[in-house]
């Protein structure tokens, strides 16, 4: 009995250790997003989103959606499809700390 319970309490301490968020990681896996989402996720191009400084819940809900299907988009699909949990916790961390720049509309 005791043992059953070091191993269960060995697998939830490294199941809740896994499941924080690593900005670091986010940004080697952001690599695979810089071309159309910029290096830091400030894209120069009005065709794809600026992912920097969003909130973290929301980027990752987006790449939730994107994995299932619930968002449409087959470049999309195509990139979070093989997206781990981790990975996406992480992208999501790293992107939500990037600074924002926005680009105003001048008359």
């Amino acid at each position: 009995m005791k043992a059953m319970l070091l191993t269960l309490s060995v697998t939830l301490f490294f199941n809740i250790a896994q499941a924080e968020s690593i900005p670091a990681a986010g940004e080697k896996l952001a690599q695979q997003c810089a071309s159309c989402h910029g290096p830091d996720g400030n894209s120069t191009s009005p065709t794809y989103p600026k992912l920097a400084g969003q909130h973290e819940d929301y980027l990752a809900q987006a790449l939730h959606d994107y994995k299932s299907g619930a968002r449409e988009n087959p470049v999309m699909a195509g990139m979070a499809g093989p997206l781990s949990e981790q990975d996406i916790e992480d992208l999501a961390a790293y992107f939500s700390q990037q600074q924002g720049l926005s680009q105003p509309e001048l008359d």
